[in-house]
């Protein structure tokens, strides 16, 4: 398999990482689209939501944690902040691992969700 993220989490392939544990792995988004925007992802390799099953779906929940908690530690909790996770190309997902995208930091526009 040759794919981005599963390169980034065995460390292959540099990244500016902001949290880790067994379970996921999150670092800034090389291409920035608001002052804050950290990728969250599973360390298994999970291609899309679509992929989402009973047996894997604590790893989601635990990414909603660690994005709570991240928020916190950055600042925008109070002030807001965005999770997204595009599914399928049409929806812009150009990486085939499941990821989250926290965004904050300033007001976002609308449009952006």
């Amino acid at each position: 398999m040759d794919c981005l993220f599963c390169s980034i989490v065995k460390g292959d392939i540099p990244s500016t990482k902001v949290y880790e544990d067994e379970t996921v792995y999150a670092f800034k988004d090389i291409n920035p689209m608001a002052p804050v925007h950290v990728l969250i992802i599973p360390k298994v390799h999970i291609s899309s939501i679509n992929d989402v099953t009973a047996e894997n779906s604590a790893v989601i929940a635990h990414i909603y944690e660690v994005a709570a908690k991240l928020a916190k530690e950055l600042g925008i909790d109070e002030s807001g902040f965005r999770v997204v996770s595009n599914c399928g190309a049409d929806a812009g997902q150009t990486v085939f691992h499941l990821h989250f995208h926290i965004l904050g930091g300033t007001k976002l526009k609308v449009e952006m969700c």
